[in-house]
């Protein structure tokens, strides 16, 4: 017969022996749950809107308990890249502007004359000449002067579907033609010589100060967010001084030489922080450029252009060179001799420099002005880009309505 005091003492061992064997079950269990925060890359973009939106979970009731596990500063970096397209040997695209990007019905249209034909790039508005950016942005530098709006309310996810379909896209930032900034922030605006506040064209528009780092800033952040994004490469339009209104009336800068010198100084700016960050740059030039021997008074010089951009991009529209431009009455009506001459002169300015013609990717005319433009219009300025030893272009109609035929 076993005694009480050894039942009662073998009671207390088992139980104490008991509570020991669940301490290290709870311990390990525990040790797990706290500070191991491996998971797998699944778990890790399944759980990523958690992690970003912590503060707004904060404020909400769940009936499940919500684990949020650690992530590191990499994993975040690995998890928001996106995926882009590579420049196209040769890139033939066509211009969408953001309220066309913004209705399915109409781009639409337009992604499906790329994909049945030989285009296979589209060009975007990321900021239009109103200066309004196309789509929201968060980064406080765009985001705090107001000018993102919803034009485009789905720009990733229709990014991505144009990546899908393999269409490299081109993001268009119209740069000192911005008469919304110029409006929020004067103090960034050329200034009028005679009133003392920002300069007006013929048609009341003001433009961005060309010198100013502020502008700098905004243009490079917006581009640097815009590839972010998506978009395969960046294009900057209206990099100029203004060229038409009362230009006696402009105040411009002092001490930075001439208007060209100025371009040059952002233009290498834009070099610097777009090679930085590996995004291929297109530039527009006035078509003009390819042959004039000076700046045309909006500072833009061929020569002080094609070392900083991947991709010169001259707007050769036949409706834009005046009466008498090689001998025409009206040029419009000569798309293919007008094209030859503007770029065998600028071929040959570049291979000066080192330059081949595929540095060179111009924008052609697909829309009426001085003369009808069809079919033939549009093939014999490809044609004759084509006979430069130019293969890609950029095809503009501000209307989205092109000629389907002649791609």
């Amino acid at each position: 017969m076993i005694s009480k005091p050894i039942v009662i003492t073998g009671i207390l061992v088992t139980i104490i022996a008991g509570f020991f064997v669940f301490g290290l079950v709870f311990a390990k269990n525990t040790d797990n749950a706290l500070f191991d925060f491996s998971f797998s890359n699944n778990s890790q973009q399944e759980n990523h809107s958690q992690f970003v939106e912590l503060n707004e979970l904060e404020q909400q009731e769940n009936s499940n308990s919500i684990e949020i596990p650690l992530i590191e500063e990499n994993q975040t970096e690995e998890f928001q890249k996106v995926a882009h397209i590579a420049t196209p040997k040769e890139v033939k695209a066509i211009y969408m502007s953001a309220w066309i990007a913004g209705t399915k019905k109409e781009r639409n249209r337009l992604i499906s004359l790329i994909e049945n034909s030989s285009l296979n790039a589209v060009v975007i508005d990321i900021k239009d000449a109103t200066g309004r950016v196309s789509f929201l942005v968060g980064n406080p530098i765009i985001k705090n002067t107001g000018s993102p709006i919803k034009r485009i309310s789905d720009i990733s996810e229709f990014i991505e579907e144009l990546h899908d379909k393999n269409i490299y896209v081109i993001g268009r930032i119209s740069v000192f033609q911005d008469p919304y900034l110029a409006q929020k922030n004067p103090d960034w605006a050329i200034q009028s010589v005679s009133i003392s506040d920002p300069w007006k064209d013929r048609k009341g528009l003001s433009f961005l100060d060309p010198t100013n780092k502020n502008v700098w800033e905004y243009t490079t952040v917006l581009a640097q967010e815009s590839y972010n994004i998506g978009f395969d490469e960046i294009n900057f339009d209206y990099i100029r001084f203004p060229s038409d209104g009362n230009m006696k009336d402009i105040l411009y800068p002092v001490g930075l030489g001439s208007k060209s010198d100025m371009m040059e100084l952002f233009f290498k700016h834009l070099h610097e922080k777009m090679s930085l960050a590996n995004i291929p740059t297109s530039a527009d030039l006035f078509g003009l450029v390819t042959e004039a021997a000076d700046d045309l008074g909006i500072g833009q010089v061929l020569e002080k252009s094609l070392p900083y951009f991947d991709f010169i991009s001259p707007m050769i529209y036949p409706s834009h060179y005046g009466k008498g431009y090689n001998g025409f009455t009206n040029p419009a009506e000569h798309p293919y001799s007008v094209i030859s001459r503007a770029m065998k002169e600028g071929s040959r300015r570049a291979q000066i420099l080192g330059f081949g013609p595929e540095k060179f990717r111009p924008w052609i005319q697909d829309f009426d002005m001085g003369a009808r433009y069809d079919y033939k219009e549009v093939v014999d300025q490809i044609k004759a880009l084509q006979e430069q030893g130019i293969n890609s272009f950029m095809s503009w109609d501000p209307a989205n309505k092109y000629t389907p035929e002649a791609y």
